[in-house]
Protein backbone atom coordinates (compact mmCIF):
# COMPACT_ATOMS: atom_id res chain seq x y z
CA UNK A 1 0.00 0.00 0.00
CA UNK A 2 1.15 3.55 -0.64
CA UNK A 3 0.64 6.90 0.99
CA UNK A 4 -1.12 9.64 -0.95
CA UNK A 5 1.26 12.23 -2.41
CA UNK A 6 -0.10 12.57 -5.97
CA UNK A 7 -3.25 14.03 -7.44
CA UNK A 8 -6.32 11.91 -6.62
CA UNK A 9 -8.53 10.26 -9.20
CA UNK A 10 -12.23 11.17 -9.19
CA UNK A 11 -14.02 8.93 -6.71
CA UNK A 12 -17.51 7.69 -7.54
CA UNK A 13 -18.08 4.82 -5.07
CA UNK A 14 -17.73 4.66 -1.32
CA UNK A 15 -18.72 2.46 1.61
CA UNK A 16 -17.54 -1.09 2.31
CA UNK A 17 -20.11 -3.13 0.37
CA UNK A 18 -20.23 -0.85 -2.68
CA UNK A 19 -16.44 -0.72 -2.89
CA UNK A 20 -16.01 -4.44 -2.21
CA UNK A 21 -18.40 -5.57 -4.96
CA UNK A 22 -16.96 -3.13 -7.52
CA UNK A 23 -13.38 -4.13 -6.62
CA UNK A 24 -14.27 -7.78 -7.25
CA UNK A 25 -16.25 -7.08 -10.42
CA UNK A 26 -14.08 -7.94 -13.47
CA UNK A 27 -16.21 -5.62 -15.62
CA UNK A 28 -14.99 -2.61 -13.63
CA UNK A 29 -11.80 -0.77 -14.56
CA UNK A 30 -10.48 0.58 -11.25
CA UNK A 31 -8.24 3.64 -11.25
CA UNK A 32 -7.72 4.06 -7.50
CA UNK A 33 -8.72 2.77 -4.09
CA UNK A 34 -8.49 5.15 -1.14
CA UNK A 35 -8.55 3.66 2.34
CA UNK A 36 -7.94 4.94 5.85
CA UNK A 37 -5.48 3.19 8.16
CA UNK A 38 -8.36 2.13 10.37
CA UNK A 39 -10.32 0.53 7.51
CA UNK A 40 -7.29 -1.14 5.91
CA UNK A 41 -7.30 -4.33 7.97
CA UNK A 42 -11.00 -4.95 7.35
CA UNK A 43 -10.41 -4.80 3.58
CA UNK A 44 -7.38 -7.10 3.46
CA UNK A 45 -9.49 -10.21 2.75
CA UNK A 46 -11.08 -8.45 -0.24
CA UNK A 47 -7.65 -7.56 -1.62
CA UNK A 48 -6.55 -11.19 -1.33
CA UNK A 49 -9.73 -12.40 -3.00
CA UNK A 50 -9.15 -10.09 -5.97
CA UNK A 51 -5.57 -11.37 -6.28
CA UNK A 52 -6.78 -14.97 -6.30
CA UNK A 53 -9.19 -14.09 -9.09
CA UNK A 54 -6.37 -12.54 -11.10
CA UNK A 55 -7.96 -9.10 -11.24
CA UNK A 56 -5.72 -6.20 -12.24
CA UNK A 57 -6.06 -3.65 -9.46
CA UNK A 58 -3.94 -0.65 -8.36
CA UNK A 59 -2.18 -0.59 -5.00
CA UNK A 60 -4.49 0.98 -2.38
CA UNK A 61 -3.66 4.52 -1.29
CA UNK A 62 -3.62 5.23 2.45
CA UNK A 63 -4.94 8.59 3.64
CA UNK A 64 -6.47 10.01 6.77
CA UNK A 65 -10.20 10.37 7.37
CA UNK A 66 -10.21 14.14 6.87
CA UNK A 67 -8.49 13.87 3.48
CA UNK A 68 -10.91 11.14 2.40
CA UNK A 69 -13.94 13.18 3.39
CA UNK A 70 -12.70 16.13 1.29
CA UNK A 71 -12.93 13.86 -1.76
CA UNK A 72 -16.54 12.86 -1.11
CA UNK A 73 -19.94 14.57 -0.88
CA UNK A 74 -20.70 16.19 2.46
CA UNK A 75 -22.06 13.67 4.93
CA UNK A 76 -21.07 10.62 2.87
CA UNK A 77 -20.99 7.47 5.02
CA UNK A 78 -17.76 6.08 3.59
CA UNK A 79 -16.59 3.61 6.26
CA UNK A 80 -13.02 4.55 5.40
CA UNK A 81 -13.18 3.41 1.77
CA UNK A 82 -13.61 5.16 -1.58
CA UNK A 83 -13.07 4.00 -5.14
CA UNK A 84 -12.42 5.65 -8.49
CA UNK A 85 -13.69 3.27 -11.14
CA UNK A 86 -15.21 3.13 -14.58
CA UNK A 87 -18.98 2.88 -14.92
CA UNK A 88 -20.43 -0.60 -14.74
CA UNK A 89 -21.75 -2.56 -17.71
CA UNK A 90 -24.48 -0.88 -19.76
CA UNK A 91 -27.73 -2.67 -20.54
CA UNK A 92 -30.73 -2.05 -22.77
CA UNK A 93 -34.27 -3.34 -22.49
CA UNK A 94 -33.41 -5.79 -25.27
CA UNK A 95 -30.59 -7.23 -23.17
CA UNK A 96 -33.12 -7.98 -20.43
CA UNK A 97 -35.50 -9.60 -22.92
CA UNK A 98 -32.71 -11.76 -24.35
CA UNK A 99 -31.49 -12.78 -20.89
CA UNK A 100 -34.99 -13.96 -19.91
CA UNK A 101 -35.99 -15.39 -23.30
CA UNK A 102 -35.71 -19.04 -22.25
CA UNK A 103 -37.18 -18.60 -18.78
CA UNK A 104 -40.68 -19.74 -17.95
CA UNK A 105 -40.91 -17.07 -15.28
CA UNK A 106 -39.18 -13.70 -15.10
CA UNK A 107 -39.75 -10.43 -13.31
CA UNK A 108 -38.56 -7.01 -14.42
CA UNK A 109 -39.05 -3.91 -12.28
CA UNK A 110 -39.74 -0.60 -14.00
CA UNK A 111 -39.42 2.68 -12.08
CA UNK A 112 -41.54 5.57 -13.32
CA UNK A 113 -39.82 8.80 -12.22
CA UNK A 114 -38.45 7.36 -9.00
CA UNK A 115 -35.51 9.74 -8.76
CA UNK A 116 -34.30 9.76 -5.16
CA UNK A 117 -30.97 7.88 -5.10
CA UNK A 118 -31.65 6.45 -1.62
CA UNK A 119 -34.92 4.95 -2.83
CA UNK A 120 -33.45 3.63 -6.07
CA UNK A 121 -30.48 2.14 -4.22
CA UNK A 122 -32.77 0.39 -1.74
CA UNK A 123 -34.93 -0.92 -4.60
CA UNK A 124 -31.88 -2.32 -6.41
CA UNK A 125 -30.80 -4.06 -3.21
CA UNK A 126 -34.25 -5.64 -2.81
CA UNK A 127 -34.41 -6.56 -6.50
CA UNK A 128 -31.07 -8.33 -6.20
CA UNK A 129 -31.92 -10.09 -2.93
CA UNK A 130 -35.39 -11.20 -4.00
CA UNK A 131 -34.55 -12.49 -7.46
CA UNK A 132 -35.71 -9.87 -9.95
CA UNK A 133 -34.19 -10.25 -13.41
CA UNK A 134 -33.54 -6.58 -14.03
CA UNK A 135 -34.64 -2.98 -13.51
CA UNK A 136 -35.70 -0.41 -16.11
CA UNK A 137 -35.54 3.36 -15.61
CA UNK A 138 -36.05 6.36 -17.86
CA UNK A 139 -32.78 8.02 -18.85
CA UNK A 140 -34.17 11.50 -18.38
CA UNK A 141 -35.18 11.01 -14.76
CA UNK A 142 -32.73 8.42 -13.42
CA UNK A 143 -29.99 9.03 -10.85
CA UNK A 144 -26.48 7.78 -11.63
CA UNK A 145 -25.54 4.32 -10.37
CA UNK A 146 -22.82 5.56 -8.04
CA UNK A 147 -22.33 7.64 -4.90
CA UNK A 148 -25.11 7.44 -2.34
CA UNK A 149 -27.22 5.24 -4.61
CA UNK A 150 -24.49 2.60 -4.82
CA UNK A 151 -23.82 2.92 -1.07
CA UNK A 152 -27.51 2.34 -0.30
CA UNK A 153 -27.64 -0.58 -2.74
CA UNK A 154 -24.82 -2.31 -0.78
CA UNK A 155 -23.14 -3.64 -3.92
CA UNK A 156 -26.30 -4.61 -5.81
CA UNK A 157 -25.38 -2.32 -8.73
CA UNK A 158 -22.71 -4.89 -9.62
CA UNK A 159 -25.22 -7.74 -9.81
CA UNK A 160 -28.63 -6.52 -11.01
CA UNK A 161 -28.79 -5.32 -14.64
CA UNK A 162 -30.27 -1.84 -14.99
CA UNK A 163 -31.50 -0.67 -18.38
CA UNK A 164 -31.95 3.03 -19.14
CA UNK A 165 -34.55 3.76 -21.81
CA UNK A 166 -35.94 6.86 -23.51
CA UNK A 167 -39.67 6.12 -23.37
CA UNK A 168 -41.24 3.91 -20.71
CA UNK A 169 -44.58 3.45 -22.49
CA UNK A 170 -42.92 2.29 -25.70
CA UNK A 171 -40.65 -0.01 -23.73
CA UNK A 172 -43.66 -1.60 -22.03
CA UNK A 173 -45.13 -2.38 -25.44
CA UNK A 174 -41.85 -4.05 -26.43
CA UNK A 175 -41.96 -6.20 -23.31
CA UNK A 176 -45.56 -7.16 -24.12
CA UNK A 177 -44.52 -8.15 -27.64
CA UNK A 178 -41.95 -10.44 -26.03
CA UNK A 179 -44.43 -12.29 -23.84
CA UNK A 180 -44.46 -10.15 -20.69
CA UNK A 181 -47.60 -9.18 -18.77
CA UNK A 182 -47.41 -5.68 -17.26
CA UNK A 183 -48.62 -4.97 -13.73
CA UNK A 184 -48.76 -1.44 -12.39
CA UNK A 185 -48.60 -1.02 -8.62
CA UNK A 186 -51.48 1.31 -7.75
CA UNK A 187 -53.72 1.65 -4.71
CA UNK A 188 -56.76 1.52 -7.00
CA UNK A 189 -55.96 -1.99 -8.23
CA UNK A 190 -58.77 -4.50 -7.80
CA UNK A 191 -56.46 -7.38 -6.87
CA UNK A 192 -53.55 -7.44 -4.47
CA UNK A 193 -50.05 -8.31 -5.69
CA UNK A 194 -50.26 -11.63 -3.81
CA UNK A 195 -53.31 -12.70 -5.79
CA UNK A 196 -51.51 -12.65 -9.14
CA UNK A 197 -48.49 -14.81 -8.30
CA UNK A 198 -50.04 -18.12 -9.35
CA UNK A 199 -50.25 -16.96 -12.97
CA UNK A 200 -47.38 -14.53 -13.19
CA UNK A 201 -45.25 -16.12 -15.95
CA UNK A 202 -43.10 -13.33 -17.38
CA UNK A 203 -44.00 -9.98 -15.92
CA UNK A 204 -43.03 -6.34 -15.65
CA UNK A 205 -43.95 -4.65 -12.38
CA UNK A 206 -44.13 -0.85 -12.65
CA UNK A 207 -43.73 1.40 -9.61
CA UNK A 208 -44.38 5.14 -9.63
CA UNK A 209 -42.91 7.98 -7.65
CA UNK A 210 -44.21 8.70 -4.17
CA UNK A 211 -47.10 11.13 -4.26
CA UNK A 212 -47.97 11.27 -7.97
CA UNK A 213 -47.66 7.51 -8.49
CA UNK A 214 -47.76 6.14 -12.02
CA UNK A 215 -48.08 8.71 -14.77
CA UNK A 216 -51.21 8.49 -16.92
CA UNK A 217 -49.58 7.20 -20.12
CA UNK A 218 -47.51 4.61 -18.25
CA UNK A 219 -50.63 3.45 -16.40
CA UNK A 220 -52.50 3.16 -19.70
CA UNK A 221 -49.87 0.72 -20.96
CA UNK A 222 -50.23 -1.59 -17.96
CA UNK A 223 -52.32 -4.74 -18.45
CA UNK A 224 -53.56 -4.67 -14.87
CA UNK A 225 -53.25 -2.47 -11.80
CA UNK A 226 -52.54 -4.29 -8.55
CA UNK A 227 -52.23 -3.03 -5.00
CA UNK A 228 -50.55 -3.90 -1.75
CA UNK A 229 -52.84 -5.19 1.01
CA UNK A 230 -52.18 -2.22 3.28
CA UNK A 231 -54.60 -0.71 5.80
CA UNK A 232 -54.74 1.19 9.04
CA UNK A 233 -54.41 4.92 9.63
CA UNK A 234 -51.32 5.16 7.40
CA UNK A 235 -51.97 2.91 4.43
CA UNK A 236 -49.11 3.95 2.16
CA UNK A 237 -45.48 2.84 2.08
CA UNK A 238 -42.25 4.47 0.99
CA UNK A 239 -41.63 3.38 -2.63
CA UNK A 240 -38.55 1.33 -1.71
CA UNK A 241 -40.48 -0.49 1.02
CA UNK A 242 -43.38 -1.01 -1.36
CA UNK A 243 -40.99 -2.50 -3.90
CA UNK A 244 -39.57 -4.94 -1.36
CA UNK A 245 -43.03 -6.07 -0.24
CA UNK A 246 -44.26 -6.39 -3.83
CA UNK A 247 -41.17 -8.38 -4.87
CA UNK A 248 -41.58 -10.77 -1.96
CA UNK A 249 -45.29 -11.24 -2.64
CA UNK A 250 -44.74 -11.74 -6.34
CA UNK A 251 -41.86 -14.18 -5.98
CA UNK A 252 -43.42 -16.18 -3.12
Amino acid sequence: MKNMHTKTAQTNLYGFHAVREAWLNPARNVQALYVTEQAKSGFEAVLREAQKKGLRRPAPTILDKKALEKMLPSGAVHQGLALAASDGAEFSEHDLMIATRDKGEALILMLDQVTDPHNVGAILRSACALGADGVVMQKKHAPALNGVLAKTACGAVEHIPVAFVTNLSRTLEEFKDNGFFVYGLDERGERTIGEVNSSKGKAVLVLGAEGPGLRYLVKEHCDELVRLPTGGPIASLNVSNAAAVALYAFKA
